[in-house]
């Protein structure tokens, strides 16, 4: 009978054994399947990062593109501003002056050649600034003097020297102008001839 104890304590010794085996071995399965799915992630994790960074990418080239588009007649518009300008300077002075008929339909030939190329740049996109009776608007307007008036409140602009234009909704040049600005007072009055103030 110790022989059969012998026995059975080496059989359970042995099946323990065994066991322990068996749950390493299941173990090995579990680690390889806990690292690989591990690795799994990391490699999803950098996928989703290069995906969103292509993303981004495709995001800024489709923005430049637009812009390029938008933008691309820029140089030309703005090289034929002083065309416009001398333009508006030849009808503003045939007003002013005592005109023939020839001197007229001369005037009205220059309005329409004028009026059809502010057609042509409106349709590219190109706008004129409408700055005087606005305020004056430092990120908008280059001021080039100033004048002192009673009738506008200070910092208006009453005058236009050359007319500024937005291409889009860019600035493409802006317009110089004057600014009033209130007078300084006077002194009269102020103190009597003689000295003694009233």
């Amino acid at each position: 009978m110790e022989d059969l104890k012998k026995e059975d304590l080496t059989e359970d010794k042995d099946s323990e054994e065994l066991k322990y085996e068996g749950a390493a071995l299941e173990d090995k399965p579990r680690d390889i399947v806990q690292t690989l799915q591990n690795e799994l992630a990391e490699q999803k994790d950098k996928y989703l990062r290069l995906y969103a960074e292509f993303e981004n990418y495709k995001r800024i080239v489709q923005r430049e593109r637009e812009e390029i588009i938008n933008y691309s007649n820029e140089k030309l518009i703005k090289d034929l501003l002083p065309v416009i300008d001398n333009f508006e300077l030849a009808v503003k002075h045939a007003s002013g002056e005592e005109s023939s008929k020839w001197f007229e339909s001369m005037k009205t030939g220059v309005e329409n050649t004028l009026k059809e190329f502010f057609r042509i740049l409106e349709k590219y996109g190109v706008k004129p600034i409408d700055s005087v009776g606005q305020p004056f608007n430092p990120e908008l307007h280059h001021a080039v003097t100033t004048m002192e008036t009673e009738d506008k409140e200070e910092n208006i602009v009453v005058e236009e020297l050359r007319k500024g234009y937005f291409y889009k909704d860019k600035l493409l040049r802006e317009p110089l102008v004057v600014v009033s600005k209130k007078p300084k007072p006077s002194d009269e009055g102020g103190a009597h001839p003689s000295g003694v103030e009233n």
